[in-house]
């Protein structure tokens, strides 16, 4: 059906009744706000076709640039840590050190921790930035950086609980004496600040890099 054809092969009856459960399932998903002639049911007019194919045509293009300009911010965002941490005599570490091989005075990207997980079992979890500070003491943690952006405040609810699902893991794992901050661009309103400040997350400003430094770094 995605390519305009319907299965030739499929009896009549079954075809129709799939057909007309599909259109069930669309008819209640629907936005009766944006297909205004669903609900009462009558003859759409050509202005309102054309004006619900622009909203769905917007919406699927942001569905789709959304992932393409967050991932641009992200290595936009990694590369001023590099260059801010470079700057103070800090050396890279290739992707693959191991979270308590990294000597003081390094930093890595996409540095995978293994935390305990349900069940007691372990994984690994993804941080975007782990700083090992000079003045780390042999068996320290490393400064673990999040980057975020947002590009306005609609998707940020739900990032916010994905944050501190990684930091209570760290802490179950790891203790309190944890380290994590966030790194943020763009649009993160009270809410989504006051929630992470529950958690006892501590947040760096892109434009206000300098401020890395109250870490320690």
């Amino acid at each position: 059906m995605e390519k305009g054809k319907l299965p030739p092969r499929m009896p009549a009856a079954e075809l129709q009744g799939d057909l007309e459960k599909i259109g069930s399932i669309i008819k209640k998903m629907a936005d009766p706000d944006i297909f205004v002639w669903l609900q009462p049911s009558r003859p759409a007019t050509a202005g309102e076709v054309h004006r619900a194919a622009t909203i769905v045509a917007d919406r699927l293009c942001g569905a789709v640039a959304n992932p393409i300009i967050r991932n641009a911010q992200e290595k936009r965002q990694l590369t001023a840590i590099a260059a801010w941490l470079e700057a103070r005599g800090y050396k890279r570490l290739p992707v693959g050190i191991k979270y308590n091989a990294m000597p003081p005075g390094t930093y890595s990207f996409r540095l995978n921790v293994p935390v305990k997980a349900e069940g007691g079992r372990t994984t690994n979890i993804p941080i975007d930035t782990a700083v090992m500070p000079r003045s780390a003491i042999p068996g320290a943690l490393p400064l673990m950086i999040e980057a975020k952006s947002a590009g306005d405040f609609t998707n940020t609810n739900k990032r916010q609980k994905e944050e501190a699902q990684k930091i209570n893991q760290l802490r179950h794992t790891f203790g309190n004496g944890v380290r994590f901050i966030l790194f943020l661009c763009g649009y993160f309103d009270s809410g989504y600040l006051g929630y992470e400040a529950a958690e006892l997350i501590d947040w760096v400003w892109e434009h206000r890099i300098d401020d890395l430094a109250i870490f320690w770094i």
